[in-house]
């Protein structure tokens, strides 16, 4: 039987329903024919993404004169881009780029830029499950994580949370490794997992953050506390642009209903998903982590007027034919904010 959370736990999920917007724009787009208008509340998006050849190598050195973006077919203009760590690169009318500054202008956009300008490298926000499901590999789980944050490029900043029936935010955002994993080995199993709280949670914090941000969940899989759906997490992650990464000591065939989660998790935010049970596969996928955050591609805008205030596409389309091979793997789309 599901156990109920304390009311802390409560008050904390049911303040999520707050939205959390960075900088918002109105439309106001009266259609064809007649006087009746829509109110769309949108953010600038932030996508992230990548591109594999047809040997599934990274393919590096794409500029935006050689990609479009589209929002249920409409040609979007990119603000920003970037690539790898780099810095974001001011997108310009016709596609060239140039570096950001910050202060430049006073519009709601320029500012919105301006949150970007000195933002280099990737924000990780590692979610390390410390239930009692982990307890019999809660050492080596350890060890690969400390691992991958020892790897991370010199520019990406870092957080180290832990969840149980709560979540712990054991290290706050930083790029102080010696910190993140002095947390990350102070942390002991036990207690049922609310995994689904916690990764709500996780999510929230991480959208509150400018630049490009991702969730690593490394966890056993089951979860018996959460109030949370899991479909729930995955919304909110893939309108946020939030890509998931789920990292499962279980095996698929012996945990089925999470293992198929984890994978629409993952698949819908622009993420992968890995069934790790030993300890090399685990330090393997963490590896394959760092690869695809140092190999992809970020960029930003703000959607063009659209009456659609459901789930809209996302397709990045690489138009010279020499490129058609090439793969583009990113989130589906997005529920923009109805205007209030």
């Amino acid at each position: 039987m599901r156990k109920i959370l304390g009311i802390t736990g409560i008050a904390s999920v049911m303040c999520l329903v707050a939205a959390l917007p960075l900088l918002t724009l109105r439309l106001h787009a009266a259609q064809d024919g007649d006087q009746s208008t829509f109110h769309v509340k949108v953010d600038m998006v932030v996508l992230s993404f990548t591109i594999t050849d047809s040997k599934g190598k990274y393919v590096n050195g794409i500029k935006p004169k050689d990609l479009r973006v589209f929002e249920d077919e409409i040609p979007q203009k990119l603000s920003t881009f970037a690539e790898g760590n780099h810095a974001p690169l001011q997108v310009l009318a016709n596609n060239e780029t140039r570096p950001l500054h910050p202060g430049e202008g006073g519009s709601a956009q320029s500012v919105a830029i301006n949150l970007r300008a000195d933002s280099t490298g990737t924000n990780v926000f590692v979610l390390f499950d410390t239930s009692n499901y982990m307890y019999r590999g809660f050492v080596y789980a350890s060890d690969a994580i400390a691992d991958f944050i020892r790897g991370l490029d010199r520019a990406d900043s870092i957080a180290v949370y832990t969840y149980s029936r709560n979540l712990n935010r054991a290290v706050p955002l930083n790029r102080d490794r010696a910190l993140a994993i002095s947390g990350l080995r102070r942390a002991v199993a036990g207690d049922d997992s609310a995994l689904y709280n916690s990764l709500l949670l996780t999510v929230r914090d991480a959208a509150k953050v400018p630049g490009r941000k991702v969730v690593i969940v490394f966890s056993n899989g089951p979860d018996n506390a959460s109030m949370v759906a899991p479909d729930d997490v995955r919304a909110v992650a893939e309108d946020e642009g939030i890509p998931i990464y789920v990292i499962s000591t279980n095996e698929v065939s012996k945990d089925a209903v999470s293992s198929n989660i984890f994978k629409r998790i993952s698949t819908n935010t622009g993420g992968k998903s890995y069934f790790a049970k030993t300890w090399q596969k685990q330090v393997e996928a963490f590896e394959s982590i760092r690869e695809d955050l140092g190999n992809s591609y970020t960029v930003t805008y703000y959607p063009q007027p659209n009456p659609n205030e459901g789930f809209r596409k996302i397709h990045v389309d690489l138009p010279d034919e020499a490129m058609k091979k090439f793969k583009v793997r990113a989130r589906p789309g997005y529920r923009p904010q109805r205007g209030i």
